[in-house]
């Protein structure tokens, strides 16, 4: 047990205390079987936070009465529309801080298309995480229409150069909390996500930075909307930066590797080789200097926390796209070590 938990088999810990809790030693008295529970709940626990279950992180909190609960709750997204506490859609820091600690708990495991899933959902919200300290928030729809509120974003305006799916996206972002949980979880579901590239756009425009200055990421805005350019310019330019660091990684080759692995086919699952050349590839052009020097990667000191990364030197891009120092957290250890000084209360052993 002491191996598994070791290992963040936290799986395997949960079947084993199952098993044990459903047949029982004879010689268990209530004490033994109280902690053996408690045991297998936080591992239980652990294994649906590994899993990054983002949408119950709320109700697995709710569960234990510990100094990782609230954090956990933090990293997650609110059940309901209006909730006071925000969570994931008022800071992305938590779960930014979980993600990375997924990942290197992946690469443990030796779990190389966990690995390459985790690097994938890492560059899900991260235009959001670029523009969370702009917006004061992590683009939460409670709050977005104070800061979009009047220009042409969510319209039907030909001046917008939003995708059809894009202007869809930030229509919805503006309602989402006003309905009812329905409504509100298939936002969050089907769209959330996509509001990160809307917000791109807006950001990456022609009244801040020049052609060929920085990197080219695609889509782009030639008339941005007021509360873009009502910012001062040096504030502007620094989440253009952090913005095109974020898409430049949502089209690197080691998020690539996640579309081109179908599971349950065979064939197509990464070796680690394959991602470690993808990720060397997504380091070179991640880390290739701008034509003005303003790569936020390059000019951001690299967390002091992260060491042996499983894709070294994630900490300090993560970090680079928020504007402030980011590594990984220790919430599923702090779980792991609870389960520990449970299963150490019992003084029984478990075996398979």
């Amino acid at each position: 047990m002491s191996a598994l938990l070791d290992g963040h088999w936290y799986d395997a810990v949960a079947g084993l205390l199952d098993t044990a809790l459903t047949r029982p030693d004879p010689s268990f008295g209530l004490g033994e079987m109280r902690d053996l529970t408690r045991a297998r709940n936080l591992a239980m626990a652990a294994r649906r936070v590994l899993d990054l279950d983002g949408e119950d992180f709320g109700e697995i909190a709710a569960g234990f009465d510990t100094p990782w609960a609230p954090r956990l709750a933090a990293s997650g997204f609110p059940a309901e529309p209006r909730a006071l506490e925000r969570g994931a859609l008022g800071s992305l820091v938590p779960i930014y801080e979980l993600m990375l600690e997924v990942l290197d708990l992946r690469a443990i495991r030796r779990e190389p298309l966990q690995v390459v899933v985790t690097a994938h959902l890492i560059g899900e919200y991260l235009p959001q995480l670029a523009w969370e300290s702009t917006l004061g928030h992590a683009g939460d729809p409670l709050l977005l229409a104070d800061v979009v509120g009047g220009s042409r974003w969510g319209t039907e305006d030909p001046a917008c150069p939003h995708s059809s799916a894009l202007r869809s996206t930030a229509k919805r972002a503006l309602n989402a909390c006003r309905g009812d949980v329905e409504g509100y979880t298939a936002y969050l579901d089907r769209f959330h996500s996509r509001q990160g590239d809307a917000l791109a756009v807006c950001a990456v425009n022609g009244a801040t930075v020049g052609p060929g200055e920085r990197p080219d990421v695609g889509d782009w805005c030639p008339n941005p909307c007021a509360f873009v350019t009502e910012r001062p310019l040096p504030e502007r330019r620094d989440l253009d930066a952090r913005v095109r660091l974020a898409k430049l990684y949502v089209e690197s080759p080691v998020v690539a590797l996640r579309h081109h692995a179908p599971v349950g086919h065979f064939f197509g699952v990464p070796s680690t080789a394959e991602i470690s050349e993808a990720w060397l590839r997504t380091w070179e052009k991640l880390a290739t200097p701008w034509n003005d020097g303003s790569n936020p990667l390059l000019t951001t000191p690299p967390p002091a926390t992260a060491v042996h990364e499983a894709l070294p030197g994630m900490a300090a891009l993560v970090s680079a796209v928020a504007g402030r120092p980011l590594g990984p957290g220790r919430l599923l250890r702090d779980i792991g070590d609870d389960v520990a000084r449970a299963l150490e209360a019992t003084d029984v052993e478990v075996v398979g």
